[in-house]
């Protein structure tokens, strides 16, 4: 499953002992581990849709992951139920190739934002995704210029209620074709012209390591622009083991220096038979 299509002892040992490459479900021994709380975990449900929701949502309870990513509305009194955070909203977006980027969606996109900030408070959550859209041969300091003059637009609203708007960081080289938000310096241009602690980047490990790799530099450098961050193995976002390139628990240990108190929400796409199984082991690998 494509997200596009669904939205609208040591660390070595702990990996070595939850590692289970034929799929096979752990015990219910290894699924009781505690964490550390050093990482506020997360999860992407899309990655996991062929598990029905509330299926879902129980298995968090039995891992002790608090929070799930871009649930919109419709689910919340479901999350509410199983004492599940929403910690990255969606459902005002358009979608990922129309965004703020492109003036003739800034009414929409305002419309749709100015009714769902308010419900985001009131539901008791903080965090709500966006996009910048597709450049479609526009020139990036012209859309960059307009997702500042659309986002201005909306702004005070999120600072009144509280709200943080998150244009997510997503790679335009194998997933996103022609994405406009692709790069972090771009992304971090943006912020600094919006000049509101209501506006952050979602910065995407997985993406970022495609588009321009120095992940760790690029925390240390910019974190304070970050408000949320998604993982994800490369190539082929799958698990974020040993059959990657990127090694997570340095990463992670990077996130908590810079003293970060948000989500880290797994966003790799499970290859094991037993998703729940693969999910573990992801949040054990980053739980430093």
């Amino acid at each position: 499953m494509k997200r596009r299509t669904f939205i609208g002892t040591s660390a070595a040992a702990s990996v070595g002992m939850l590692a289970c490459k034929t799929g096979n479900a752990m015990d219910k021994e290894e699924t009781e581990t505690k964490l550390k709380n050093n990482i506020d975990h997360s999860v992407c449900y899309w990655c996991y849709g062929s598990i029905p929701l509330e299926d879902f949502l129980k298995s968090l309870n039995e891992l002790g992951i608090k929070n799930v990513d871009l649930i919109g509305p419709k689910d919340w009194p479901l999350l509410k139920k199983y004492n599940i955070n929403s910690s990255m909203c969606n459902g005002a977006e358009i979608s990922l190739t129309e965004g703020w980027n492109d003036p003739q969606y800034h009414d929409t996109l305002i419309k749709n934002y100015t009714e769902m900030i308010p419900k985001v408070a009131e539901a008791g959550y903080t965090n709500l995704i966006c996009f910048s859209g597709n450049r479609r041969g526009m020139d990036d300091a012209v859309g960059l210029q307009n997702c500042v003059d659309g986002l201005k637009q909306i702004m005070p609203l999120a600072e009144k209620h509280g709200v943080v708007i998150q244009m997510e960081l997503l790679n335009s080289k194998v997933n996103h074709e022609d994405y406009m938000c692709d790069h972090t310096e771009w992304g971090v241009a943006l912020c600094k012209k919006l000049g509101s602690d209501n506006f952050k980047l979602l910065y995407d490990i997985y993406h970022m390591q495609i588009m321009e790799g120095d992940i760790i530099r690029n925390i240390q450098d910019y974190h304070q622009y970050f408000g949320h961050y998604h993982t994800g193995g490369n190539p082929g976002r799958n698990e974020i083991n040993e059959t990657q390139e990127l090694y997570y628990p340095a990463i992670m240990k990077a996130i908590v220096a810079t003293g970060y108190k948000g989500h880290v929400a797994q966003e790799f796409i499970p290859t094991w038979d037993d998703k729940i199984a693969a999910l573990k082991e992801g949040v054990t690998i980053c739980d430093v």
